[in-house]
This record gives C-alpha cells, structure tokens and sequence, in this order.
C-alpha cells in the first residue's frame, strides 16, 4: 500500500484547533466586540435601549433553553414563561422591586394554571422546569433592570458587565498557562483553582478602581464586590456547565461564533445580576 502524500483527497487537513481551553479565540473576541459595542452604544445613548438589547437576548437565551429541555422530553410553558420575562423586566425598570415581585409570583401562578392543559403526564416535570427558567433567566433579569433604573444606573450596569468580563478574562488567562488543579473536573474540567485565583485579582482590582473613581466610594466596597462576584460568576458558570451536563449538550445554541449560544455568555452574567444589585444597593442605595 502506497502511503498518502501531501494534498491527497484522502487525507483532509485537521481542523484548526481552538486551543487549550477550548474556543475559537479570534471568533470568541470577535463576537466579544461587537457584543460590547452594542452594550456600550445603548447605555451612552438612551440607556432604556439596554433594556431593548437585553430583552431581544434574553428571548433568544430562553428559545435556546427551551429547545434543549424539549430534546430530552420536558415541554416548558413558553408563553407564560416568555412573558413574566418581557413584563417583569419593564415593571422592574418603571416601577420596582414591589412590581418584579408581583410579576414573578404571577408568572408561577400562570405556569402551574398554563401547564394542565397538556394533562398531568410529566406535569410536575414540566412546570417545576418553567419555574426554574422564571427564577433563573425571568428574575434574575428584573434584578438588572432594577440597577438600570437607579440614577447612575448606566454605570452601574457597566460596572456590573466589567466585573463579569474581568471573571472570565483572568480566569482564561491565568487558568491557560498556569492551570494545574480542577476546581470541579466532573462538572467543568477546564475551570482551575490557579484560574479562579486570577479571576480574584482582576475582579477586585476592577472593583477598587471603580468604587474609587466612577462612584467616589470607599475602596474597600469595590474590594467586596469584586471578591463577591468572583464567586458568583464561577457559580454561574458551573451552574450552565451542569445544565449542559445533564441535557447533553456541548453548547446551548451556535448564535455566537466562538462562543457557542447566547446563554453561554450570559452564564455568569445571571448569577451576577442579583449580587451585583443586592451590594450596589447596599452600598450606594437603591436610586
């Protein structure tokens, strides 16, 4: 037998490797800028237009997890869980804490009522998956709009985004070249112990910088912040890991190039929004 040369059909070249962490990094970044220029240029200009953006995304991250539910036999109440979304994130924004509250309870209320149409086979699956879905994308939503809504609330949301960035981009870096000891292999096998410790200092020197000089506060709160995000966004992020677990998937969509679907960027991002407005709401207040 003749041994293949060069350029013979035969042999098709590999495909490019995306790396040791797993990415195609010059689509991830890519993606990454234009995401960051659309947040950037909705807040500048009317910052109501974040709410648009985030609306639209938020759309396309529940689709992406309702069709993954769906592929393993679980039937989520889209309309009521679609809508409790869109409402409570303009009740959060015009009229608070009280009004996202009473959203969510309505959205449970309506699931539950909604579900029994399809009769009580998988009932209890069914509603208890839309409930998580309202408490994991439909809240945690609301709790971002409520920081929106807040005076400075554009910068708030740019720190909170910041913050988030931070996470993932000392993690990726530190965790590449010095990643040695999985926090968690069985869930997240890329994520390290040396890469959560470089998310840590990027965080809270984020967080410092911030506090310091866009909300002239004690530097000491932007520590707290930064060091509590650290761990809410790794959570995040091995939250969305098991989900893809469990529901066998690799990515939640491909809406992203580089980065998979959109709920694969908001991972952290949903985890953070509470924590993020739970400490700016301790530190600086609600308004």
């Amino acid at each position: 037998m003749t041994s293949p040369v060069a350029g013979d059909p035969a042999e098709p070249s590999p495909p490019p490797s995306p790396g040791r962490a797993g990415r195609n990094l010059p689509a991830a970044i890519a993606s990454g800028v234009v995401l960051g220029a659309l947040v950037i240029v909705s807040l500048v200009w009317v910052k109501w237009l974040f709410a648009v953006l985030t609306a639209v995304a938020l759309v396309i991250a529940l689709h992406e997890l309702t069709t993954a539910f769906a592929a393993r036999g679980i039937r989520v109440a889209r309309t009521p869980v679609y809508a409790t979304t869109l409402i409570g994130m303009a009740a959060a924004y015009v009229w608070g804490t009280e009004a996202l509250l009473v959203c969510m309870g309505a959205g449970v209320v309506a699931v539950i009522l909604w579900r029994i149409r399809r009769g009580t086979d998988g009932y209890l699956r069914d509603v208890s998956a839309s409930i998580f879905l309202l408490g994991y994308v439909a809240l945690m939503a609301g709790f971002a709009m409520l920081m929106l809504a807040a005076d400075n609330g554009a910068w708030r949301i740019v720190v909170f985004i910041l913050l988030t960035i931070g996470n993932d981009i000392g993690g990726y870096a530190t965790g590449v070249l010095f990643g040695r000891h999985p926090i968690a292999p069985q869930i997240s096998p890329k994520k390290s112990w040396e890469g959560f410790a470089g998310s840590l200092v990027v965080q809270c020197l984020i967080g410092v910088a911030a506090f310091v000089w866009i909300f002239q506060a004690p530097w000491w709160q932007g520590l707290v912040m930064g060091a509590v995000l650290t761990v809410t966004a790794t959570a995040g992020d091995f939250a969305e890991s098991a989900i893809k677990r469990d529901l066998g998937v690799k990515d939640m969509g491909t809406f992203l190039p580089g980065h998979g679907g959109i709920m694969d960027r908001l991972d952290s991002l949903v985890i953070n929004a509470f924590a993020a407005w739970a400490l700016f709401t301790l530190f600086l207040g609600p308004t």
